[in-house]
């Protein structure tokens, strides 16, 4: 240990040099350890080390010569310094051979304290010296062992590089991390490196040129580098450099951390957050929507709150279920039991028959709404108007086609309304999107509708699809209310402006295709569609060819892109309806007018009016 006593080794036979050499040597932290013979001195030695030896010439049984030779033939004892103490006159030869055994000085008895003192001052202190140089080597010999362990052991690929761009580091973090072992990139120049991918490498070979060319630096590069299975990943380099100074060479530290997995999260989260934002505006469309036309068709204030807290609280228990599955396809069961439960028919007065079905979660937020509309409407005209009336709901599926009837028995005398109502308009529209034919039979023992839902992208052709019977529309059934005028009237479209031009409607939510037509319409504009997927927007734009077209952002995950491509090509002047921000609408047309959800009637007519001016300035 550092604090502990340097040792000096006194061998003699004679007991009282060995009294005069204790009381001589008493210096601080050094101990003296005094033996008679020889072989005592070898045992003493593989005890303790010794900084010096001080050697009697002459012992019995083996002198100072051959005790210094056995030491010099040790590992252990080799480096012991000796100095030689002998009381006989001694000639050259014999101090040749004492000098040939391995000692560093010769002294005759009688020894001269002074000079012996200041001899074994000057061993000590070199000992003291080898001391602290060996504790600085092996606190040195642990550090850096510890921060070799420390980059073996990290979660980033750790390696070096000098100032002529070598690798003259490899951790077993990059071995583990980037795949390549030591011996395959030690020694290589930056621009050799098999693991920096070709299109990054001029540029991260720039970065660590300048980061070798000036003071210590700190820097985050971010670069592809390819692993040793050939996969491509993401990469944020962190980059520490440290200037050259003297003997030592300038180099840079790097930590490596692959950030693929972070990106495609960071991306997931974007998308997801874009699809939330988008699913929510939609939503609010959507009740903005029930609300418009709800508040249009309403006979009082209190009937409008009635039949619009219903649909809400239908659209809300649905997306519930939705959402306790993870927006995943809802038991068509479970749907109706959702109704149920709110009160919307009696559990007693349904009649339910037909197997486990599975609605898409956007069908099953249409569905809901229908089936509210139904109930709704047999409670005020139908077989629920009564205390005795029951519906019964029968389906059925086949090649991915859903049947689905809805008969009540029981109810007044059925008189085929005269006009069409929102309700019939919501429960006949709401699916039209998505390939459903909903029909209306007025039988004088209760009403039956019919719906005939396609399941799946694949499916047969239209002729082999079960048909709706009854195919003529529902009227009204209470009179409609003249439209709600604008709140805004300066910022509606002028008639010379709007009058008379087609405008298309691409857009898969039926409600808010309905609200946009209607608004449009109240412009003075002719609204064409809607168009519910790409291949029928591009396939009316070539048939109708409009004067201008409203697209919402995305139609059921499909994006937009096509369709505003084939419009611009026709120079057609549009604009985006859409809950996504600007940031996914098609990039090459993000500069497009875009209509936020959800929206203002006034807002409509504004789009409109600039649209119209675009198209006008085009004309000339």
């Amino acid at each position: 240990m550092l604090n502990e006593p340097l040792k000096i080794l006194a061998v003699d036979d004679i007991r009282e040099n060995l009294l005069v050499l204790e009381a001589a040597l008493d210096q601080p932290g050094v101990e003296l350890v005094t033996v008679s013979s020889g072989f005592e001195a070898l045992e003493a030695m593989l005890r303790h080390d010794f900084a010096l030896a001080l050697l009697d010439v002459m012992m019995p049984e083996m002198d100072g010569f051959e005790l210094a030779e056995l030491m010099r033939g040790t590992e252990r004892t080799r480096a012991v310094p000796i100095i030689f103490l002998t009381a006989l006159a001694t000639d050259e030869r014999r101090r040749f051979r004492g000098y040939e055994a391995g000692a560093v000085d010769y002294l005759l008895k009688p020894l001269d304290m002074v000079e012996l003192n200041s001899k074994v001052a000057v061993f000590v202190e070199l000992a003291r010296q080898r001391r602290e140089i060996a504790r600085q080597r092996d606190e040195l010999g642990l550090a850096l062992g510890r921060l070799r362990a420390h980059g073996d052991n990290s979660p980033l690929a750790v390696l070096e590089i000098d100032a002529n761009l070598r690798i003259v580091s490899w951790y077993r973090s990059a071995e583990r991390e980037v795949g390549f072992s030591a011996q395959d990139v030690l020694g290589l120049k930056v621009e050799e490196a098999p693991f920096l991918a070709p299109a990054d490498r001029p540029g991260f070979v720039e970065a660590m040129r300048a980061l070798l060319g000036g003071e210590d630096r700190r820097e985050t590069l971010e670069h592809r580098f390819v692993r040793a299975d050939g996969a491509l990943r993401e990469g944020e380099w962190y980059c520490s450099s440290l200037a050259g100074t003297g003997s030592r060479g300038a180099s840079v530290m790097i930590e490596l951390l692959d950030v693929t997995e972070r990106h495609r999260a960071e991306e997931t989260q974007r998308l997801l957050i874009g699809e939330l934002n988008h699913r929510v505006k939609n939503t609010l469309a959507t009740v903005q929507a029930i609300a418009s036309q709800g508040f249009r068709h309403a006979l009082s204030a209190e009937d409008f709150q009635q039949s619009f807290s219903g649909r809400l609280q239908s659209l809300a228990r649905a997306h519930s279920l939705l959402s306790a599955t993870t927006w995943e396809p809802a038991s068509l069961r479970n749907l109706i039991a959702d109704q149920v439960a709110i009160g919307t028919v009696s559990e007693e007065r349904l009649r339910l028959a037909g197997p486990d079905v599975d609605l898409p979660p956007e069908l099953a937020l249409r569905f809901s709404l229908i089936l509210h509309e139904l109930a709704t409407n047999a409670h005020k005209y139908g077989a629920l108007s009564n205390d005795t009336g029951t519906v019964s709901l029968d389906w059925s599926l086949s090649r991915h086609v859903l049947s689905l009837t809805w008969t009540e028995h029981g109810g007044p005398p059925v008189v085929p309304p005269q006009r069409r109502g929102f309700g019939s308009t919501l429960i006949e529209s709401s699916m039209a999107a998505d390939g459903a034919r909903i029909s209306a039979e007025y039988a004088p023992a209760g009403v039956r509708w019919h719906l005939v839902l396609p399941l799946a992208d694949e499916l047969p052709p239209a002729t082999e699809l079960p048909s709706a019977a009854g195919m003529a529309p529902e009227p009204a059934l209470f009179e409609p209310q003249p439209p709600v005028p604008p709140e805004d009237e300066t910022a509606t479209a002028s008639p010379a402006l709007s009058q008379g031009l087609r405008i298309l409607i691409v857009e898969d939510e039926p409600l808010v295709a309905m609200e946009l037509m209607m608004e449009i319409e109240d412009s003075g504009a002719v609204p064409l569609g809607p168009a519910t997927s790409c291949e029928q927007a591009i396939a009316m734009i070539r048939e109708t060819g409009p004067d201008l077209a409203l697209l919402d952002g995305n139609l059921n995950g499909e994006r937009i892109d096509a369709v505003a491509d084939e419009l611009a090509a026709r120079a057609t002047p549009f604009a985006f309806v859409s809950g996504y921000d600007r940031q996914h609408l098609p990039p090459n047309h993000s500069k497009r007018p875009m209509l936020g959800k959800p929206f203002l009637g006034r807002e409509v007519s504004a789009m409109v009016r600039q649209l119209a001016e675009e198209a006008e300035t085009t004309a000339r």
